[in-house]
């Protein structure tokens, strides 16, 4: 199944790509009429809006105090929407690494570098459970609204953990729930790759990380994202809904930090 879900990953994300339009729902590329968790990019400096495909759920570069000089990575790069703020902060002196699994994305990725020509930006295609990068490499690992499409959260984590500096942190934006869904949400790889149907418990989530050995994990940022009820009807009969409705199950959108 985890094969399954990264080749669909990868499919939708180079459609992207090759379409030139972001998905509409904000984190990944599920449902049109799911309503955007994306936010506005276009007033932060370093922004670049051929590197905005609206896909994700936070901006984890707000909470992440990048400094000057730093080493900073995102995971999940996409076209480099958040590796080019990232590069603002960290200015001539530092480095920002993008990591992504779509070759086409890197592609992108690489095209919008060139045209702003900078030199310490560096794409690499690559997966999160297995990082090209280097141990006790990084200052501040990034990533918004991707970790939930990787089959193996716990890896991922352990690999952050691997790639960070003694003191470095992670800041990363992702969809959590509050309650259960009903399976039949669940399931829909549509969803899925949607970063709904993947999705943790808030509660899992977070020991997930912790059990990566990160000190300080803490949420910086919580909002939730609100299902339209046209929508969930399609998975769930009408006293389904209504158990639903009941169960007080939420979507969250997460931001929360780390400290290695």
């Amino acid at each position: 199944m985890s094969e399954e879900i990264k080749n669909e990953v990868k499919m939708k994300y180079s459609s992207v790509v090759l379409d030139n339009q972001g998905c509409g729902c904000g984190c990944g590329c599920g449902p049109e009429e799911l309503s955007s968790f994306a936010l506005d990019y276009s007033k932060l400096e370093g922004y670049n809006k051929d590197a905005d495909y609206a896909l994700g759920c936070g901006i984890p570069t707000s909470f992440a105090d990048i400094n000057k000089g730093d080493t900073v990575l995102d995971l999940g790069s996409g076209a480099g929407n958040d590796v080019f703020v990232a590069r603002h902060l960290v200015g001539e002196t530092g480095m920002v690494i993008g990591v992504d699994m779509t070759a086409a994305m890197i592609e992108k990725a690489n095209q919008n570098k060139t045209k702003l020509g900078y030199q310490n930006i560096e794409f690499r295609l690559g997966e999160i459970e297995k990082l090209p990068v280097e141990n006790d490499s990084i200052n501040v690992a990034i990533s918004n609204c991707v970790i939930n499409l990787v089959p193996d959260k716990k890896m991922a984590y352990s690999e952050i953990y691997r790639v960070l500096k003694p003191g470095g942190k992670f800041v990363i934006s992702d969809i959590v729930t509050s309650g259960k869904l009903p399976e039949s949400l669940r399931k829909s790889i549509e969803l899925y790759v949607g970063c709904v149907a993947g999705a943790l418990t808030k509660d899992e989530y977070l020991g997930i990380a912790q059990s990566a050995v990160f000190k300080e994990v803490s949420i910086l940022e919580e909002k939730e994202y609100i299902l339209p009820d046209s929508y969930i009807l399609q998975y769930l009969s009408k006293d389904q809904f209504k158990d639903f409705k009941e169960s007080g199950a939420k979507i969250l959108s997460l931001t929360v930090k780390g400290v290695k």
